[in-house]
């Protein structure tokens, strides 16, 4: 049964958690962001999503990442979060910073999807109303749509700000020229990108190798990771093989030919360095992502509180020797 009244840890905001700037902006985000991408649809046990949620607040994660497709189905977690607003987080509203996204699939016909004013615009709306909120702290363009022209896209983010139906706006996967434009663009119309959001771990470094962190860093924008620990793959979950009850054997995002031999020599070996510095893979993997002050935040998920408590031991891990940080990189490109 859900609690009737929560009250957060009064020491939410002393027991653990650091606090990075994010970009040459007034915000300050936790190095360790809850996102709901999964375990918050309505397919998920709601009393399991609301002890993650009071959990996240209650060791300072006040940062809370959502998309208006995740679920499943889509929409869920955005309502699944609106519950949680309306009988959790509503006399808390001013210490969170939440976060949602729009420009993929998400409804039939041709307005449902990709960077149109349309789809934005409509998006949020329906967004703010599954989260029983009346703004967002950021909205994000959540992906690069190539046929529609930059200029409606973000003249719609811009728009957005000034109708006061979120507070920032942040860039998702867009590639380094199209990036480049949307920076200037939303700067010089005084609403400057806050945070990109990019797909960064020990094994895609897109972000690092396209250029697109230090292009953030010269622009005063934050940057934040999701899937930190490669769906999974940075976990001890694969290490002897596919469990049954792992997201490759149900067939989800991560496909079974993630999991290639030569990966899995990878992640053993960098699980034996992990190992030797007292922590789990996935410790060591979100703290390497933290090692660079041009990262403000990292965005996991969490099945259970026990697992979102073991992401956290992330915080204050040992700094990396130059000798750790020379074989992680050889185990990377071997």
């Amino acid at each position: 049964m859900i609690p009737p009244i929560y009250s957060p840890a009064p020491d939410r905001y002393s027991n653990g958690m650091k606090y990075r700037r994010c970009g040459r902006s007034g915000i300050l985000l936790p190095e360790i962001s809850l996102g709901l991408w999964h375990n918050f649809g309505a397919v998920d046990p709601l009393k399991r999503s609301f002890e993650i949620a009071h959990y996240a607040l209650d060791h300072g994660i006040t940062h809370f990442d959502l998309a208006n497709n995740y679920g499943p189905p889509y929409g869920s977690a955005e309502e699944t979060f609106g519950q949680i607003m309306k009988k959790s987080f509503q006399p808390y509203r001013h210490e969170l910073f939440i976060s949602t996204k729009a420009g993929y699939d998400m409804w039939p016909g041709p307005y449902g999807n990709w960077g149109s004013r349309k789809y934005l615009m409509n998006s949020l709306e329906q967004s703010l109303q599954r989260m029983n909120l009346d703004y967002v702290d950021l909205f994000y363009i959540h992906r690069y749509d190539p046929e529609t022209p930059w200029e409606e896209t973000l003249q719609t983010l811009v728009d957005i700000v000034r109708q006061g139906k979120a507070l920032y706006v942040g860039i998702s996967r867009w590639p380094h020229e199209a990036t480049a434009f949307g920076y200037q663009y939303l700067r010089e119309r005084d609403v400057p990108c806050l945070i990109y959001q990019g797909c960064y771990n020990l094994i895609r470094r897109e972000p690092e190798e396209e250029g697109i962190l230090n292009q953030a860093k010269e622009h005063g924008v934050g940057f934040i990771s999701f899937s930190p620990l490669a769906q999974g793959l940075l976990t001890d979950r694969y290490l002897n093989g596919i469990p049954e009850d792992s997201r490759i054997a149900h067939g989800g995002h991560l496909k079974k030919e993630a999991l290639t031999e030569t990966t899995l020599q990878r992640i053993r070996a960098l699980n034996e360095i992990a190992q030797q510095r007292g922590q789990t893979l996935a410790e060591m993997a979100l703290a390497w992502i933290l090692k660079d002050d041009f990262v403000t935040s990292v965005i996991v998920g969490a099945s259970s509180v026990e697992q979102l408590a073991k992401n956290l031991k992330a915080i204050g891990s040992p700094a990396f020797t130059a000798e750790e940080l020379e074989t992680i990189e050889r185990i990377i490109k071997n």
